[in-house]
C-alpha cells in the first residue's frame, strides 16, 4: 500500500518524466495536424493515465504539486498557443476554462478518494483493508512526524464537513 521514501521519490519522478515524454510525442508528432480537442483526448488517455497510475498511496507535498501543475501548465499552454512570455493575469485558470480541464493536483486526490472508498468496501481479510486498520505498538521516532497518506485525507475533508475520521472507525 505504499512506498519506501527512496522507492516513492523515484515513482513520483518516473510518473513525471513519463507524462513530459508522452506530451512531447503529442506536440511533435500531431503538430498542427489535429484539432485542439483531439490533441487534448488524446492527452486524456495517454499521458494523464500514465501520470494518475499508483498515485494512489502518494502524499504529495507542495514542491510535488507544483511540478505536478507545472508539468501539465505545460502542456495546456502548448495546446492553446500561450506563452509563458505573454504574462497575461490569472493565465493558468484561464488556461483551464479554454481547456476544460480540472487541476492535475485535484484529480489525484479525488482519485485516492475513491481509493480509499474502495478499499473501505472490502472484506476484513483482504491485505489493503488490513494495511490501511493497522496501528502499530510502540512509541514514535523523535521529532516532526512525518505525512501520511490517511491523514491528508483527512486535513482535506475538514474543511468540507465530511466525516473526520478517513478510515471510518
Amino acid at each position: 500500500m505504499g512506498y519506501r521514501k527512496s522507492e516513492y521519490g523515484s515513482d513520483l519522478e518516473d510518473k513525471l518524466q513519463t507524462y513530459n515524454k508522452i506530451n512531447g510525442a503529442i506536440r511533435r508528432h500531431f503538430g498542427k495536424q489535429i484539432i485542439k480537442e483531439t490533441k487534448l483526448r488524446i492527452h486524456n488517455i495517454t499521458s494523464k493515465a500514465a501520470l494518475k497510475f499508483g498515485s494512489e498511496a502518494w502524499v504529495l507535498k507542495k514542491r510535488e504539486e507544483q511540478r505536478l501543475e507545472a508539468a501539465q501548465m505545460k502542456f495546456l499552454r502548448h495546446l492553446i498557443g500561450i506563452t509563458k512570455l505573454d504574462k497575461e493575469k490569472n493565465q493558468c485558470t484561464r488556461i483551464r476554462q479554454k481547456t476544460g480541464v480540472q487541476n492535475i493536483v485535484k484529480e489525484i486526490k479525488q482519485y485516492q478518494k475513491k481509493w480509499l472508498q474502495h478499499v473501505q468496501r472490502m472484506d476484513i481479510n483482504r491485505l489493503p483493508k488490513q494495511a490501511l486498520q493497522y496501528k502499530p505498538n510502540g512509541r514514535r521516532n523523535i521529532g516532526r512526524t512525518r505525512k501520511r497518506w490517511r491523514y491528508q485525507l483527512h486535513l482535506e475533508d475538514q474543511g468540507t464537513g465530511n466525516t473526520p475520521n478517513p478510515l471510518g472507525t
